[in-house]
Parts: C-alpha cells; structure tokens; sequence
C-alpha cells in the first residue's frame, strides 16, 4: 500500500492564492502514470479539478481553466496545484489521486480549502 501526503490547505480570502502539494511516501520508486487533483464540496459529489499525464499533458475542469496550474516532478513522485484568484465556490476538500502504470489507484488523505468572501 502506497500512503501519498497532501500539504498546503488552509483558509485564504478570495481573490487569494494557495498552493497544494502531495507527494508518495519516502522510499516509494514506482513509475506513475496520471496524477490529479479531484474535489469535494459539503453536499456534493466528488469531482475532478485537473490531471497531468505522464507526459506532461493536463486537462482542467471548465470552472478553473486559467487560475489553476498543475504541475509534477517525476523524481519526487510528487504533484502541485497551483490556485490563484480563488474565489468561495472553490471551497472543498482536496484530493489528489495517483494511478500507477500497473492500474492501482491511490488516494490522499484530503485537505481543506477553505475560500472567505
């Protein structure tokens, strides 16, 4: 089993901008195909944010396109999202989900964004 660790949840005012990071527990080597970021909001199903391939191809749901960045570093089987002019509706809890060449899926623990207006 493959624990991956989310950082960089918090509170911020709208408008503002916020950083979040997972990354796989030390000593994990595997090679990972997709990562993303998914979502979800009091009440609501959980829905994707963005994914990166491993090639470095991403795909952004409509509702982020243009303030939200994606981002990985393969040596660190890590992955980021950057959020900027943030706004009440983004606020959720986040997740990020790993996908291993093998087909495994894995999931963060979750982290709390929470957008003041």
């Amino acid at each position: 089993q493959v624990q991956l660790v989310e950082s960089g949840g918090g509170l911020v005012q709208a408008g503002g901008s916020l950083r979040l990071s997972c990354a796989a527990a030390s000593g994990s080597t595997f090679r990972i195909n997709n990562m993303g970021w998914y979502r979800q909001a009091p009440g609501k199903q959980r829905e994707l944010v963005a994914l990166v391939s491993s090639g470095g191809g991403t795909n952004y749901a409509d509702s982020v396109k243009g303030r939200f960045t994606i981002s990985r570093d393969n040596a660190k089987n890590a992955v980021y999202l950057q959020m900027n002019s943030l706004k009440p509706e983004d606020t959720a809890v986040y997740y990020c989900r790993f996908v291993r060449a093998q087909g495994q899926v894995y999931w963060g623990q979750g982290t709390q964004v929470t957008v003041s207006s």
